[in-house]
């Protein structure tokens, strides 16, 4: 076996060393800095060389003078004799160029963690924090909502990881939003389905995670990735995670309850929106009703026990809300009921779901209202006939829409088409 030689063995560990990075070089100019004085200390203390007029130096004397000529070229101005003069001019000369490279070092270094910082690549330190995974532009809603959401909070924070430039990032949300009042948002770009990027963000020690559907022909399987590493990730934290996932094709919602479990709440965008855009078109005023429930302004949906409620019928428990309103019940399974029949007795722990302006505002009477029976109308019966809709524009929603449309619509007298036909 051919040995390899002891210079070649060394070069090899120096280059080791000098690609460790800024570190390594400034720890080889110390180095160079070090051999140099001590050199030149050793010269003067061992052939007493000394300014003209001068004492003998030792060699503490001799290494203390040849530092200050290192690290100040000017110090050797006032040097006599030219014995003294030619050390302190070696010395000096070695010093200019450890300082140069130094500067260089430190300079090239500096620059390098400047670009990590732009690149959006360091580690997050924040506590009870929300996580939006993807770029979208539905983000800029979610911030809306979370911003409105946040005024009560202390020091909210909204951390952004998607495979965009930070940079790029920051810039669109400075230019869609003027006030952010007490929220503030930070941006990190990475892979939202690489287990390390995901870590970057600190998912451990956040309050909720958003995944949102990214752009693209693979996003549901992009989103399932996300949530895939989140929920098996072995660093993971004991408690569960709240997340919340845009899934755009139903046929895909099934493997995303798997994945995620318990820790999952799926939002099906292009059903539910698509689902909304009919019902909205065929009733005047709704879309301001769906406004009012969906956004954090003014009423909301809210989920809470009710213990005053347990073993009343749900058309009576209706009538003990004067502030708020009574729409449906979550069963101690977790299932949600809304509207149930009226003589369906909640029973203890099921929690009632409400619609109130603030949760402080959702109070029960002691006794159920009265009703003004007078003042109710009786349902008036209108002739079903075909109607016409009109459809401008065409996405991936566009099939979804005529669907729901078709379930509400009645045919064309007399003919046997579909409800519904492409123009």
């Amino acid at each position: 076996m051919r040995r390899t030689p002891w210079r070649a063995r060394l070069r090899y560990q120096f280059d080791k060393s000098m690609a460790a990075g800024p570190i390594a070089l400034i720890g080889w100019l110390a180095v160079i800095s070090l051999v140099v004085i001590i050199a030149a200390g050793l010269v003067l203390a061992l052939t007493g060389i000394a300014p003209d007029g001068g004492e003998h130096m030792s060699f503490v004397e001799g290494a203390w003078e040849s530092l200050m000529r290192t690290m100040d070229a000017g110090a050797m101005g006032g040097d006599i004799g030219w014995p003294f003069r030619g050390v302190s001019l070696v010395v000096t000369i070695s010093g200019i160029f450890v300082f140069s490279a130094l500067i260089g070092v430190l300079s090239s270094g500096l620059e390098e963690k400047l670009d990590d910082l732009r690149k959006g690549r360091s580690q997050v330190l924040e506590n009870d924090h929300t996580i939006i995974f993807n770029w979208s532009p539905s983000i800029f809603d979610v911030i809306s909502e979370l911003v409105i959401a946040n005024t009560s909070r202390r020091r909210p924070r909204i951390v952004i990881m998607a495979a965009k430039d930070k940079v790029e990032m920051e810039d669109e949300l400075a230019d869609k939003f003027e006030n952010l009042r007490n929220t503030r948002i930070i941006c990190r770009s990475g892979d939202p389905t690489d287990l390390y990027d995901i870590n970057i963000v600190n998912p451990h020690t956040s309050r909720s995670i958003i995944v949102l559907s990214p752009e693209g022909d693979h996003a549901d399987s992009e989103v399932i990735k996300t949530v895939l590493a989140l929920v098996n990730d072995p660093g993971r934290r004991k408690e569960p995670y709240q997340i919340a996932a845009e899934i755009r094709d139903t046929r895909n919602a099934e493997v995303a309850r798997i994945v995620g479990g318990k820790e999952l709440q799926l939002v099906l965008a292009d059903d539910l929106i698509s689902r909304i855009v009919a019902h909205s078109s065929r009733q005047s005023g709704l879309s301001g009703v769906y406004s009012e429930l969906l956004d954090f302004e003014g009423c909301e949906i809210y989920t809470l026990e009710q213990p005053e409620l347990s073993g009343k019928s749900f058309g009576a428990a209706v009538m003990m809300y004067e502030t708020s309103t009574l729409i449906g019940f979550c069963d101690n399974e977790g299932a949600v009921h809304l509207n149930p029949p009226a003589n369906r007795i909640f029973l203890p722990g099921e929690r009632a779901i409400i619609i109130a302006e603030d949760d402080a505002a959702i109070k029960s009477a002691a006794a159920e209202m009265r009703v003004d029976k007078e003042a109710i109308r009786a349902p008036v019966t209108r002739e079903t006939k075909a109607e016409r809709t009109l459809m401008l524009g065409w996405n991936r929603r566009g099939p979804i829409i005529a669907r729901e449309l078709s379930r509400y619509v009645a045919p064309g007298r007399n003919s046997p088409s579909p409800p519904i036909r492409p123009i």
